[in-house]
């Protein structure tokens, strides 16, 4: 025992003898190291604790929801009803009561179908679609979800889902479509559950008789019958087996009767899927992809009171409140909308009366017509119509874009004109030249004739084309797609940089949705709001869940809109081509054709337009055939159109006070030019070796632009702006024969009137006469003094919105015009004449000169107006 001792302080003082630092270090990495494993193990277990706790939870959740809620699959869902909510107030101050018009739901149209009948293929190109491992996993695929989270990563967004049909079917019947992580662990729980419950075909057999295929079709044998026409399961095709399973994905977009094309290609994807995992060959892929698909009667699909509103509201819930179309149809909303009922009743009962449409073509296929009515002040949607056939949650044509033809004329050429401030609807247009853009552009007018030099009331109301191309030309294409964007009508940026666009022919059309829209802004001073049919939305409980935030945005001046409104407005006077549309209060508008080019038959159209306002509401009104060939074209003109419009209107705003078109404060009067000169005369005097060119006078505050033409020139010329009534030409040559008219110019505000009619006179051969054998002296004479102003009556011109300028200008800016400097004659005569500039300058933007910039070959002779 004494041995021990010494040993234990050996011990001991070994121990002590060891080097302090190398002890602490062997001690201290000693206990980190337990003290990491244990740590580790220590949370392993905890984890593995927690994940069990959270999994049992998880399941256990899932089974209790499926418990509590097992009937909900049996069960039928609420209805959601839509309103009309009447506009104004009641005496209390409170709005009017709203009308129901509408009742959406689930339930008779859904019918069910045992598994047993459901063909094998048409089993499996749904899981070939929408959940390939169905028959391995147990409700949740963990592969399938960390695949489509890898492909998220890549591309940076959700490119794919990872949701099962047992998961699918869960967030049908239990759950709403709110995207969170708690929705998203039930919708698994209650996957789990499912699948513990049923068997793989009884899961698959709810979900075929749940799911939503689009057209208020619940299940996969009401969708046979509505897109095929077939209540026996078994007779259907590969290709519409595809179809069907292409649908769940968004049964709207990819609706064969809405969007024909987009289901063919997304039919293509259910096909190649169903290949690739085995399930059909190659062959029969090929066949299947290649068809393409034909509606079945239309009584198969079912049709609706108000059904292209209805539509358009279950569009607008989803597109602006994100509520789809399967939870319209089964949570029992309230949405309350703008539709005027009356207006609603009367166009359908307009288009439903056929003596205001262009007969059937010879193969019985009705021509097609929609029309949209919108509130000037909201930016509401009144009423509108997509057919005359239409049925629910078929083809709307409120939203189709055809060609515009001339009711896009305001918006691309004339619009952008009067926003620049260069030009008034009393500015002259150019209605000669026929060829733009180095001749690559040739447009015509419809009476094949042009038209000289006119006004735009004039243009507008005639609806001639080549004043607008002009004009576009003038204030560039650039100027005229922009404003167009700004009334909601964006243009392609590169294919439509043309001047056609002036005449409406656009890449990509004009909706009569977007066409009604724009036109709104003319008629509400400027301002455009928000398109718009819901007002607000409340579920079940009557809890509101959504309502409309007004928007509006001055997009046009209002100087802008009411000039417009004035242009407009002539279009339905005697003379103008919307007479049609003429009706019992203030209206404005513009018709449209666009031309046919099938040979043999191109004095007919493609499409027809109305579009037009009267100081409450704004319409559009379209009319063609979906597809236009041989057989199938407009023969009735805009005419027809402009009588739907006047009919919809007149019942619809009958028993309102008629009002009418406010001028804006801020715009001043606008000033009507110089009456026309209809008497012009012009007779060759040989005592004097002159043309005298007499016409009535106009009054003191009245100069004259005179114009001629000579038979060897292609283009009228401007000689000479003059105070008085009468001008002498002694300018004019031997043997030529000359054409003239005059142009009258408001000296206070140098208003421009219309073109005189034109006088012709032959000179006599005369050999002291230019191109005669002698030469020619040259005459001199000196012009009077304009009456009353003391300005030089041979003074540069003038144009519309500008100052008298003192010497010749040449510019292209509108408000410009070319002018005739006097220049001395090369005679020793103390007083010269003036003479033509040598060089006259370019006719500007928005002046009626078609002139030549080549120096006249009469440099030396004067032309001399004449004292009253």
């Amino acid at each position: 025992m004494d041995l021990e001792k010494p040993t234990n302080k050996q011990t001991a003082a070994n121990t002590k003898s060891k080097p302090k630092g190398n002890g602490k270090g062997s001690k201290k990495k000693g206990f980190s190291f337990r003290k990491l494993i244990t740590g580790t193990i220590i949370a392993a277990i905890l984890a593995l604790i927690c994940a069990l706790a959270i999994y049992i939870v998880v399941i256990m959740s899932g089974f209790k929801i499926l418990e509590n809620n097992i009937d909900k699959i049996e069960t039928t869902n609420e209805s959601t009803l839509i309103y009309a909510q009447e506009e104004g107030k009641d005496k209390d101050g409170k709005d009017k009561p709203a009308k129901e018009i509408a009742k959406i739901y689930k339930g008779e149209n859904r019918e069910s179908v045992n598994i047993k009948d459901v063909p094998e293929r048409l089993k499996q190109a749904f899981i070939a679609t929408e959940d390939r491992r169905f028959e391995q996993h147990a409700g949740v695929d963990f592969w399938a979800i960390g695949r489509a989270l890898a492909k998220d990563i890549i591309h940076m967004s959700a490119v794919e889902g990872g949701s099962t049909i047992t998961q699918q079917l869960a967030k049908n019947v239990f759950l709403s479509s709110e995207k969170t992580a708690f929705r998203k662990g039930t919708e698994m729980s209650i996957a789990f559950a499912l699948d513990e419950k049923y068997t793989k075909d009884e899961i698959l057999e709810r979900y075929l008789n749940r799911i939503f295929f689009g057209s208020n079709a619940y299940g996969i044998k009401a969708a046979a019958k509505v897109y095929f026409g077939k209540s026996n399961l078994n007779d259907l095709k590969i290709w519409e087996m595809a179809t069907l399973a292409a649908l769940p994905k968004a049964p709207s977009k990819y609706s064969p009767l809405k969007n024909p094309d987009l289901s063919k290609e997304r039919r293509a994807v259910v096909l190649r899927l169903m290949t690739d995992q085995g399930y059909i060959t190659e062959a029969e892929r090929a066949e299947a992809a290649a068809v393409d698909y034909v509606a079945p009667p239309a009584a198969t699909q079912g049709s609706q009171e108000y059904a292209t509103y209805v539509d358009y509201v279950m569009n607008e819930a989803e597109d602006m409140y994100g509520i789809d179309e399967d939870e319209l149809l089964t949570k029992g909303y309230h949405i309350y909308t703008s539709m005027n009922v009356k207006a609603q009743q009367t166009m359908e009962t307009t288009y439903a009366n056929p003596s205001f449409f262009q007969k059937d073509a010879s193969d019985g296929q009705k021509i097609q017509s929609a029309m949209v009515i919108m509130d000037n002040k909201t930016g509401a949607l009144m009423a509108m119509i997509g057919g005359r056939d239409y049925k629910s949650r078929g083809f709307s044509r409120v939203y189709s874009k055809r060609q515009p033809g001339s009711s896009f004329k305001p918006i691309a050429a004339y619009g952008p004109a009067l926003e620049s401030g260069k030009y008034t609807p009393y500015s002259i247009m150019d209605d000669t030249q026929t060829s733009f853009g180095n001749g690559t552009y040739s447009p015509r007018n419809y009476d094949r004739a042009t038209h000289g030099q006119i006004s735009m009331f004039e243009a507008v109301k005639k609806s001639y084309n080549l004043a607008p191309v002009w004009l576009l030309d003038q204030i560039k294409v650039t100027t005229g797609m922009d404003f167009a964007k700004k009334l909601g009508i964006p243009l392609n940026a590169t294919k439509d940089r043309n001047l056609s666009i002036a005449l409406g022919g656009l890449t990509d059309g004009v909706s009569p949705l977007q066409m009604a829209a724009a036109y709104t802004a003319f008629a509400n001073q400027g301002v455009q709001n928000k398109t718009h049919a819901i007002l607000r939305i409340t579920d079940a409980k009557d809890k509101e869940v959504a309502v409309y935030k007004p928007e509006s945005k001055q997009v046009i001046q209002p100087k802008t809109a009411y000039y417009m409104t004035l242009l407009l407005q002539g279009v339905v006077e005697p003379g103008g081509t919307g007479t049609k549309a003429k009706m019992n209060r203030p209206v404005a508008g513009k018709t449209g054709t666009t031309g046919l080019d099938i040979k043999g038959i191109e004095q007919y159209d493609r499409d027809v337009w109305f579009v037009g306002y009267t100081p409450e509401w704004t319409a559009a009104v379209w009319e063609g055939f979906d597809k236009v060939d041989a057989k199938h074209y407009v023969t009735i003109g805009s005419g027809s159109p402009s009588m739907i419009f006047k009919e919809v209107m007149t019942k619809s705003l009958d028993g309102r006070p008629v009002t009418n078109f406010v001028k804006p404060d801020s715009v001043p009067d606008l000033t009507e030019p110089p009456s026309g000169i209809s008497d012009l005369t012009a007779i060759y005097e040989p005592d004097k070796k002159s043309v005298k060119i007499a016409w009535s006078s106009l009054g003191d505050k009245i100069a004259y632009q005179l114009y001629r033409k000579g038979a060897a020139e292609a283009d009228a010329r401007m000689l000479i702006q003059s105070a008085t009534p009468s001008v002498n030409d002694t300018s004019v040559n031997s043997g030529e024969s000359y054409q003239y008219y005059v142009v009258p110019i408001s000296i206070d505000t140098n208003a421009q009137g219309a073109k005189s009619n034109v006088a012709g006179v032959e000179v006599p051969k005369d050999d002291t006469l230019p191109g005669g054998v002698s030469p020619s002296p040259t005459p001199t004479m000196s012009p009077s003094p304009s009456p009353g102003n003391g300005k030089d009556p041979l003074g540069p011109s003038t144009s519309p919105g500008t100052k008298p300028t003192t010497s010749p200008t040449n510019t292209d800016k509108p408000g410009s015009s070319p002018s005739s400097s006097p220049s001395p004659s090369p005679g020793s005569n103390p007083n010269p004449s003036p003479s033509p500039s040598p060089s006259p300058s370019a006719p500007p933007a928005n002046k009626p000169v078609d002139g030549t910039s080549d120096k006249p070959k009469d440099a030396g002779q004067v032309i001399a107006p004449i004292n009253p």
